[in-house]
């Protein structure tokens, strides 16, 4: 499970807006919050930067952790 969807939303993103600023397809956004999709590193890393946050809170940590 990971946090794609939640930290999108915080920062009022829709899927489209996410995926044009990052250079990918809405529909790989989509897959990548429905767990249907392993993501590059370098995918990875762009989801972090745009949505402001690391790897570990995006991707590791358990998902009802908050902040």
């Amino acid at each position: 499970m990971n946090r794609v969807k939640e930290y999108r939303q915080r920062a009022h993103l829709s899927q489209m807006g996410l995926a044009e600023a990052i250079g990918v397809a809405r529909q790989t956004i989509n897959m990548i919050e429905n767990d249907k999709y392993n993501p590059s590193l370098a995918l990875c890393l762009n989801l972090a930067r745009v949505l402001n946050t690391d790897l570990n809170t995006l991707f590791w940590l358990e998902a009802d952790t908050k902040e």
